[in-house]
């Protein structure tokens, strides 16, 4: 290996890395304010980039079917709940199960947009609300169930949303245009811009997320539920709407990661798992609760992964994983622990 084919592994390191350091971003988002270990977070990624690509081909994406189907049932299970004397906050019942789903609905079946940009924004109108209709059906009613059980209920729902993923895109990969056709050689190093497009935006957000929870009431309601859910409901903080918000922004990130990494690999209906997978390695660095040391993680698994698939393409996989190991013994011998809040 000499120096030039080490930067141009780096620099595959550092896109890739970006990818994971999002999908850390959510997994921590989402563990530290409900509790729940995301396994499904790779699927919102599959769906948007699969979703795009049925667009962009004329098509329509049958995920639609899929968000109204969610929105529906959401719907019908707010009036039991209120039925049964339960305070049902319709505003955001509302916002979550009818507005949003309207949107897409009208976007997709209806405009048919032609312009990229709108083609993204109708993507992210599709996919995000299906995260906060996930938490209301899936795990708001397990809100006080232990973490293995949350666990368990995300493997179970990861296994669905791949299966309607196979049933509504096919077992067909695909790959979208790229947001950026430009091409540089930077001392010998091929640049690509799509793989800037990804960076770039991967630093817009995660600036954008260190503003919303340090400046935002939302966000900070947010950071009071994930230090302590009991207090921040004593606090009058609704939690409830913290898990829909969340979840959210977990479905978002999801979604603008499929739309990045579409146009550099091709995705399949279960593509989204490996890359979830691999955030989740990196969020276990940051121990699921450190922002800033789950992006620093992610780079890390990038350029392992990377660097791997030079010197021993068979054991990429294998090494990124094995990581896992060293990361956990050494937490296992600096962290106390300490039993559920409630």
């Amino acid at each position: 290996m000499d120096l030039q084919i080490a930067l141009m592994l780096g620099q595959d390191g550092i896109v890739t890395g970006a990818i994971y350091a999002l999908m850390a971003l959510a997994l921590v988002l989402v563990f530290s304010v409900t509790r729940a270990i995301f396994i499904p977070q790779g699927e919102f990624v599959t769906y948007a980039a699969l979703s795009m690509a049925a667009i962009q081909a004329g098509g329509m994406p049958a995920a639609i079917w899929l968000l109204l189907a969610l929105a529906l049932v959401t719907l019908v299970v707010e009036a039991w709940r209120q039925w049964r004397g339960l305070v049902v906050d319709w505003k955001s019942t509302l916002a979550w199960a009818v507005a949003l789903p309207l949107l897409a609905a009208i976007l997709i079946l209806g405009v048919r947009p032609e312009s990229a940009w709108l083609q993204a924004l109708t993507v992210l109108a599709l996919v995000t609300p299906m995260g906060p209709l996930l938490y209301r059906l899936v795990y708001r009613p397990l809100a006080h169930a232990s973490v293995l059980m949350l666990l368990i209920v995300s493997v179970a729902l990861h296994w669905i949303l791949v299966g309607l993923g196979l049933y509504y895109f096919g077992a067909e990969g695909s790959r979208t245009a790229s947001m950026w056709d430009a091409n540089w050689d930077v001392g010998g190093i091929p640049v690509v811009g799509q793989s800037l497009v990804v960076v770039g935006a991967t630093a817009v957000l995660v600036v954008a997320m260190f503003v919303f929870f340090e400046r935002s009431i939302i966000g900070k309601a947010l950071r009071a539920t994930a230090i302590n859910r009991v207090g921040a409901r004593l606090m009058g903080i609704p939690t409830d709407l913290s898990g829909d918000v969340c979840f959210a922004l977990a479905a978002l990130i999801g979604a603008v990661c499929g739309l990045l990494i579409a146009p550099i690999t091709t995705i399949y209906y279960d593509t989204g798992f490996l890359i979830g997978l691999k955030g989740f390695v990196a969020a276990i660095v940051g121990g699921l609760s450190s922002y800033p040391v789950a992006v620093l993680g992610a780079v890390i698994v990038g350029q392992l992964e990377s660097f791997s698939s030079f010197w021993a393409s068979a054991f990429k996989e294998v090494i990124v994983f094995t990581m896992i190991i060293p990361v956990l013994w050494w937490r296992s011998l600096n962290t106390r622990h300490v039993e559920d809040e409630e």
